[in-house]
């Protein structure tokens, strides 16, 4: 309704109004603890980093729980936590800097910057911008490219970005979404080739050391260097188990920070400032925040459902390194990330300069979600909401789905059928365009596959059905077993091999379905 303006003056003016506004809430809710701890039992996370930031000032920077599972060691405001895919939106600032500096500009191409990089496509070679590195709108289909990284690979990252040249697109350029790390290394490729300094080294002294975040790390393998360090953890075929850190640094600017809650919140109050350091420099311009906080690739809408209904969305999309979304009536700049044994999410609130960061040594995206919003609704003064009840019931569904998905492979499957060719006719080496060699081998009358790039990935061919065969991981740990299936030529010799994963439990960055194996002769 619009007011006169004297009507106006008077609601301004009255006592009565001025009763009514609501005090600005500058303190954690009082059962904070004893509900991160509840979230944590319910959800099986043994060690957990919180931050929380508000008017410019630390609110919460603490560690609760363990670092490690059976083990006396108590996570504290400094026990460092892989942050995963929150870095992503440190490499989005770093670029934004040299941006200030004058050495980039945001919608250049690449090529400008990097001569022989190339996509599949010449038009997007020529085309793709700096701008484009960080948003995921490339035409790459989900997590295109990371089996030359995860698990941990022979490959380096400049061997890495020449590859992406051999990816087919799964869409065309610009017209979709779909998640991926692969070009945030080249955008370190690009910081090193303009600043003359490695993507770790630009992050460690532009960044990092100016915040502040003297406790952090810019190298997944900091998170296998032991002190004062978070464990990893997960569930491995049903039990709650530490497992090995991912410790490669190929890609790195994707995802290699390691922080502690103390560092973290030094980091929330830079990113709801707009860039303003403690000292009230400035570590990047209100223009570059606008630039990180703007939606380049727009995202799907809707409802949530009922028992997450404040999580609908009127909009949302990705910016520069960050997933931006409205949430009960404000703009909200948010990411998670993940690692085996680690997930995270950090949340700012611009317009409220609130901050939240939620670091755990398991892999539960409940649990960071139950405490993000619950911290997120105290300071807006939003109605209470029973977000623990409520992502405990998305855990069920979300159970349940996979229950329903592996009893319907095991209905279809016809376990009676045999292979076309006797196991030895399998074995032999077959090249994927963009990956490289994988091996299929005679194990005196079984059949194993071997990654030649990834260790890790050496595994037994069990028959499922007809031609396909089932990849079971020597490692255990990685829990991303694979559908392998040979298709014959006419000669009855093998034409080509296809992977899938087995379920849609394994991650994303498992991208098996992309490889095109053909024999080697």
């Amino acid at each position: 309704m619009r007011l006169s303006p004297v009507l106006l003056a008077f609601a301004l003016a009255s006592p009565l109004a001025a009763q009514k506004a609501p005090r600005p809430v500058t303190a954690p809710p009082k059962d904070l603890d004893a509900y991160v701890e509840q979230v944590m039992k319910e959800f099986g996370v043994p060690g957990l980093a919180l931050a929380v930031v508000k008017d410019g000032k630390v609110v919460v920077a603490k560690g609760y729980g363990v670092r490690h599972l059976g083990e006396p060691a108590k996570v504290d405001a400094q026990t460092q936590f892989g942050i995963a895919s929150n870095t992503k939106v440190f490499t989005a600032v770093a670029l934004g800097t040299l941006v200030e500096q004058g050495k980039l500009e945001w919608d250049k191409p690449v090529i400008d910057y990097l001569p022989w990089f190339a996509m599949y496509d010449p038009f997007v070679t020529r085309e793709l911008t700096i701008r484009d590195l960080l948003v995921h709108r490339s035409g790459f289909g989900l997590g295109a490219g990371d089996l030359l990284w995860w698990p941990a690979s022979t490959y380096d990252r400049k061997e890495i970005s020449r590859r992406l040249r051999y990816i087919k697109p799964a869409t065309s350029f610009r017209s979709a979404y779909a998640y991926d790390n692969v070009l945030y290394s080249v955008a370190g490729e690009v910081i090193e080739t303009v600043s003359g300094r490695t993507w770790e080294d630009y992050v460690q002294q532009e960044i990092l050391a100016k915040v502040g975040m003297t406790h952090s790390g810019v190298r997944h393998s900091d998170a296998g260097n032991g002190g004062n360090v978070a464990a990893t953890h997960a569930k491995v075929e049903g039990v709650l188990k530490p497992v090995a850190p991912m410790v490669s640094d190929n890609t790195n600017p994707a995802g290699g920070i390691n922080a502690g809650a103390e560092d973290m919140a030094r980091w929330l109050l830079v990113m709801a400032d707009s860039g303003k350091l403690a000292d009230g420099s400035r570590l990047y311009s209100p223009r570059t925040a606008r630039q990180l906080w703007s939606i380049v690739t727009p995202l799907g809408t809707g409802s949530a459902p009922p028992h997450l209904a404040p999580l609908s969305r009127n909009f949302r999309g990705y910016g520069l390194g960050l997933f931006l979304q409205d949430y009960r009536g404000v703009m909200v700049a948010t990411h998670t990330g993940g690692l085996p044994g680690y997930v995270s999410e950090v949340t700012t609130v611009p317009s409220a300069r609130l901050g939240v960061a939620v670091l755990t040594n398991a892999e539960s995206g409940e649990a960071f979600a139950a405490i993000t919003w619950r911290i997120v609704d105290h300071f807006l003064g939003a109605k209470p909401f029973d977000w623990l009840g409520g992502f405990k019931r998305q855990r069920a569904i979300g159970d349940s789905m996979l229950a329903e998905q592996r009893k319907a492979a095991a209905a279809s499957r016809n376990a009676s059928s045999k292979p076309s060719l006797p196991l030895a006719k399998y074995a032999g080496t077959y090249r994927d365009a963009w990956y490289g060699d994988v091996e299929i081998l005679d194990e005196g009358g079984k059949l194993a596959i071997r990654f030649t790039k990834t260790p890790s990935l050496i595994g037994d061919l069990e028959h499922w059905q007809y031609d396909t065969f089932i990849a079971r991981w020597r490692d255990r740990d990685l829990r991303a077993d694979a559908y392998v299936t040979f298709q014959l030529a006419p000669d009855g010799t093998v034409d080509q091999v296809k992977l899938a994963p087995e379920s849609s439990e394994v991650d994303f960055s498992f991208d098996f379905q992309d490889l095109l194996l053909e024999p080697v002769h």
